[in-house]
């Protein structure tokens, strides 16, 4: 490849954990570190969450995406659409778009996710529906940036 062929990078595309702030308001500590606000991406956007033994992230859809989860640590319970699937360090899980879920941890230890959603939404306002009440409902939502 020549330098001619390469792309130059002209903005962030590094983005830490320690730098974003904590989500708790559906459960768990959801940080998004890659984002449009963060880092400037158009496609999607992703992070990490922890959940503490018994904790759980409120049940939720997403009308415009798709969400991947991977399992770092610990042992999770996701449902979908009613349906439980078990999860362990190592697994990963497709979150098919409009899809309800919902994320346990019920093992005896925090657990440990990276997550990523895309395609983004119109707007950041209309990537999550919440079926049913926040644990946190005066906490903020992530705020991920972009749309219109």
């Amino acid at each position: 490849m020549s330098s001619a062929d390469r792309t130059t990078i002209t903005r962030t595309v590094k983005f830490s954990a320690d730098q974003a702030e904590a989500n708790t308001k559906r459960g768990g500590d959801i940080r998004v570190t890659l984002s449009p606000k963060t880092v400037g991406c158009t496609s999607g956007f992703g992070g990490v969450m922890s959940l503490v033994p018994g904790d759980h992230v409120t049940e939720h859809y997403h009308p415009y995406s798709e969400e991947f989860i991977h399992v770092v640590s610990g042992e999770l319970e996701m449902s979908l659409d009613g349906q439980p699937v078990k999860l362990t360090a190592g697994d990963s899980l497709l979150v098919p778009i409009g899809v309800r879920h919902r994320l346990v941890n019920v093992g005896e230890v925090t657990a440990h996710c990276a997550f990523h959603l895309s395609p983004l939404a119109p707007r950041p306002e209309l990537g999550h529906v919440d079926t049913e009440p926040a644990q946190h409902p005066g906490a903020a939502n992530p705020q991920i940036g972009g749309g219109a």
